[in-house]
C-alpha cells in the first residue's frame, strides 16, 4: 500500500528508481493534505488517482475508524468549527493508497444570514395568482421577475409568491451550505396554509382547510458553479410511497391562442372553462379555469414560450368538497414533509430532514449539506370557485443559525 503522507502538493510515485537512470512518472492525487474552511462551506475533495473503491474515515468519539462515504468524491462539511482528521482509501489490487487529510474548520468573519439570500429560479406553472404575486408589469423580464421574487421573500421580508398550478417552482439558496445536522430538522418554509374555522362536515378531521402542498427537492453544488444545475433529489414527504402518488409525472400547459373563445359556466365564477390546457403523460388532460376574481393573463407574461412542461412527482388530490353542491371545498393536509401543508406555527409539520432526500429511484441517498433548495406545486387539481390549487411561499429559514447567533470576535 502507498501511504500518503499529509503534505501540500501531494504526488504518486507510480514508478521505482534506480541507481543507474531514474524513470520518474508522476500522478497527481488532485487532494492536498491540509485545508482550512468556514464552518457551513462546502469542501469538494475529489481523488484523480483511479481505484477499484474509495472509502473515506474519520475517527468517532471512541477513537475508532468510522466510514463516512464510499463514494469517489467526499463534501465535507461541519455547523462548527474545529480541527479535523480524515482518512482516504482508494482500494486497489495492484497499487492501493492511504491518504491523510487534516481540515480546519473556522468561523466566519461575517454572520450568516437564517434567511434566503438569493433566487435562483422562478418558473410558475400557469394559475389565478400568477402575474400577481409577484405582480408582472409591463417589459419585465426573467431576470427582473428573479428579483422580484428575490425581493418577496428573501429576508423576513415575508411577502407571499405563487408557484400556479402543477409543477411550477422557485429555486433558491442562503449565503452557505445548509448543514444536515443528525437527529435535527435542518430548515423550515413558511406559506399560506391554515386549517378551516368550520367545516359542513363535522366527523371531517381538523386538519382540513387550505392547504396546497409543495414538493421540496435539494441539490449540492457538485459542479461548483454556483448554479443549481446538478443532480437533484427529492425529500420523500409522507406521501412518496403511498400508490396513489405518480412518480415521473409530465405535464404540458400550451399558452391560450389570441383567437381563442371563452367557455364561461352559466351562474359561477368560472368565466373560461377552457382557458389554458393541459396535457399529462397518464393520459389525462384539462384545463386550467378563469375566475372572475382573478381577470389578468394567467400564463406567465414574461416568457415568450407557447407551452411550459414540468416533470416530478404528482401528490394524490386533497380537496373535498364537503358541501356537496361545490360552495365549500376543504382542502386537507397531508402528514408532513412539504410546503404550505400545515399552518407555520405548526413547526414540526412545516420543517424538514435533508436525511429525507432520495434519488430518482426513491432509494434514500447521504448529503451531509445541501446548497440549493427547490419547490414545487405537488397536486393537480382544481376546486371549481376556488381555482386550482398552488403552492405560495414566502420565506425559509436555516434552522441551524440561531436568530440572535453572531459569530465570534
Amino acid at each position: 500500500m502507498k501511504i500518503i503522507t499529509p503534505l501540500i502538493g501531494i504526488t504518486l510515485l507510480a514508478s521505482a528508481l534506480t541507481s543507474c537512470e531514474p524513470q520518474i512518472e508522476m500522478v497527481s492525487l488532485g487532494i492536498d493534505g491540509e485545508y482550512a474552511i468556514e464552518r457551513m462551506k462546502m469542501l469538494h475533495l475529489h481523488p484523480e488517482y483511479p481505484g477499484e473503491a474509495y472509502q473515506w474515515s474519520m475517527k468517532d468519539i471512541h477513537g475508532n475508524d468510522s466510514v463516512i462515504s464510499t463514494q469517489r468524491d467526499l463534501f465535507f462539511i461541519k455547523k462548527d468549527p474545529g480541527t479535523f482528521t480524515v482518512k482516504l482509501n482508494i482500494i486497489d489490487d495492484t497499487d492501493p493508497v492511504e491518504h491523510i487529510i487534516k481540515i480546519v474548520v473556522w468561523q466566519e468573519d461575517v454572520a450568516y444570514s437564517r434567511y434566503i439570500t438569493k433566487v435562483h429560479e422562478y418558473r410558475p406553472a400557469p394559475g389565478q395568482f400568477v402575474n400577481m404575486l409577484p405582480k408582472y408589469e409591463k417589459g419585465d423580464t426573467e431576470q427582473s421577475m428573479l428579483k422580484k421574487v428575490e425581493e418577496c421573500i428573501s429576508d423576513k421580508n415575508d411577502v407571499l409568491i405563487s408557484l400556479g398550478g402543477y409543477g411550477g417552482y422557485v429555486t433558491f439558496a442562503f449565503d452557505h451550505s445548509v448543514v444536515n445536522v443528525p437527529g435535527q430538522m435542518d430548515f423550515k418554509i413558511l406559506g399560506n396554509s391554515f386549517y378551516a374555522a368550520a367545516n359542513p362536515n363535522p366527523s371531517a378531521p381538523d386538519s382540513g382547510g387550505s392547504a396546497e402542498p409543495g414538493i421540496v427537492m435539494v441539490v449540492i453544488d457538485t459542479n461548483g458553479n454556483g448554479k443549481p444545475d446538478d443532480q437533484w433529489y427529492e425529500l420523500a414527504g409522507s406521501e412518496y410511497y403511498k400508490p396513489e402518488t405518480l412518480h415521473n409525472y409530465n405535464i404540458t400547459y400550451y399558452r391560450t391562442p389570441s383567437d381563442h373563445i371563452a367557455t364561461p359556466i352559466p351562474q359561477t365564477p368560472i368565466t373560461d372553462s377552457s382557458y389554458i390546457l393541459w396535457q399529462a403523460n397518464d393520459n389525462t388532460s384539462g384545463y386550467v379555469e378563469k375566475n372572475s376574481y382573478h381577470t389578468q393573463d394567467y400564463f406567465p407574461k414574461w416568457l415568450d414560450d407557447s407551452e411550459m412542461t414540468f416533470t416530478g412527482s404528482r401528490l394524490a388530490p386533497n380537496a373535498v368538497d364537503e358541501s356537496g353542491v361545490g360552495s365549500y371545498y376543504v382542502l386537507y393536509t397531508y402528514d408532513w414533509g412539504y410546503a404550505d401543508n400545515h399552518p407555520n406555527e405548526v413547526d414540526d409539520k412545516s420543517c424538514f430532514n435533508i436525511d429525507w432526500a432520495v434519488d430518482n429511484n426513491g432509494n434514500s441517498v447521504k448529503l451531509d449539506g445541501i446548497d440549493f433548495i427547490r419547490v414545487y406545486t405537488g397536486v393537480n387539481q382544481s376546486c371549481g370557485w376556488l381555482g386550482e390549487t398552488s403552492t405560495e411561499i414566502c420565506r425559509a429559514e436555516d434552522l441551524h443559525i440561531s436568530l440572535n447567533y453572531l459569530p465570534n470576535p
